[in-house]
């Protein structure tokens, strides 16, 4: 059947794979807003060329993870485990991002998110580069933006590292996700090398992400990892010292911004450099979090600032999970990452004065959607979000998604 438009059609459409979680918490946050369902496209839709959108249909972008075979056409790999294909994934899925667009844009949709920003979003070289550029405080980095030099082997990441002092220091998939293939490496003179990082070798060399975060001991066991990963791309970063929280866990914050505003934000501990909860982190206390700073005589308000500065380098995309790193001592903030698909926080409600007060990270997008909708119709916007926007250093100047509206 061909598809049409009607009155009481979706205006809602998803890009993401049927069935997985991400997609049914949006279904969720679109139903509790009083709307049809979204219609789904799945991936496999779009990497066989059938993807169909309808004319003014405000189309969402999520992501492709989470499904063998989907990982499977896009790295080329039957085991989703397998570390290895991350320049394969990335060249197939943005690829595929543009061909949604332009198929988009044909049938009269709109995406909340644009595909210049996923390709950079996706490749952490030119993320870190725009975000050092636009003055967004970042972790030094002889791999930023497109003119830095490929990094070839672990020869020229010890290199790097010694030509620039950093005597610890992050290496990085250039297309990876979810910590897979990071190493948190750590030298101390010629031999003494150490690292930490979720890869397992096996007797072939293939890489594997594993659950469990280890030690390599010895400047061989790295140099091979780091060998295995080098075709695929890779960025090395200054390792900077985290704060730590009561029971001396390191610490950093996943702060997403929805439609330039900071609306949600989750604490991640750890006893290893790698805070992320599917590797043994553990979400801490935000109110405690929060009194650190305080009493630190740092800004929470500046640290949410930051992360929305952050965004404002990424207009086109209406959502953005920033990774916020905190200084020792919780007086300064630097911008680690920034993640076009980092909103699956499920059950957490937004921040006291986001304007996201009681919505999770999915009802929050929905919302801004419905509120841009609602001002370009030139209707007058109902009173409960009639409130005024809190103060914040950086909000002036971000550019915004023309297709979605902050929060108030």
């Amino acid at each position: 059947m061909s598809l049409s438009a009607n009155s009481t059609g979706p205006r809602l459409a998803v890009v993401g794979n049927p069935g997985n979680r991400r997609v049914a918490l949006f279904q969720d946050a679109v139903r509790a807003a009083g709307l049809p369902p979204a219609r789904t496209v799945s991936w496999r839709q779009v990497l066989r060329g059938e993807a169909a959108f309808l004319p003014g249909e405000r189309v969402r972008i999520d992501s492709p993870g989470e499904d063998a075979e989907i990982e499977r056409l896009l790295r080329g790999v039957d085991d989703p485990t397998r570390v290895e294909g991350s320049a394969l994934w990335y060249a197939r899925f943005t690829s595929a991002v543009r061909e949604v667009a332009r198929t988009a844009a044909e049938a009269g949709a709109v995406l909340l998110d644009g595909p210049r920003d996923i390709e950079v979003l996706f490749d952490k070289r030119l993320c870190h580069g725009v975000l050092g550029a636009a003055g967004v405080r970042v972790p030094d980095s002889p791999t930023s933006g497109p003119a830095a030099p490929a990094v070839r082997d672990w020869a020229d990441v010890r290199g790097l590292m010694s030509d620039h002092r950093m005597p610890r220091a992050f290496v990085k998939l250039a297309h990876g996700s979810s910590a897979s293939g990071v190493l948190a490496v750590e030298t101390a003179g010629p031999g003494r090398v150490r690292a930490m990082t979720s890869v397992e070798r096996d007797a072939a060399g293939r890489l594997f992400n594993s659950l469990r975060v280890r030690r390599c001991t010895t400047e061989r066991e790295v140099a091979a990892v780091v060998d295995t990963l080098a075709p695929d791309g890779l960025h090395v970063e200054r390792w900077l010292p985290k704060a730590s929280v009561h029971g001396g866990r390191v610490a950093d914050l996943r702060v997403v911004v929805v439609a330039g505003r900071a609306t949600h934000a989750v604490v991640r501990t750890s006893r290893s450099p790698m805070t992320n909860l599917h590797l043994g982190g553990a979400r801490g206390d935000l109110d405690e979090v929060r009194a650190a700073v305080g009493a630190a005589g740092g800004s929470w308000e500046e640290a949410l600032a930051l992360c929305e500065q952050a965004a404002s380098c990424f207009p086109d995309t209406s959502c953005v999970g920033v990774d916020l790193l905190p200084a020792t001592g919780w007086r300064r903030f630097a911008v680690g990452e920034v993640n076009a698909f980092g909103d699956l926080l499920p059950r957490l409600t937004g921040l006291p004065g986001s304007g996201a007060e009681g919505l999770d990270t999915y009802a929050a997008q929905v919302a801004a959607v419905l509120r841009s909708e609602t001002e370009q119709a030139g209707r007058p916007r109902p009173d409960a979000m009639d409130r005024p926007p809190r103060t914040r250093q950086h909000g002036d100047e971000q550019a915004r998604n023309p297709r979605v509206t902050p929060l108030p």
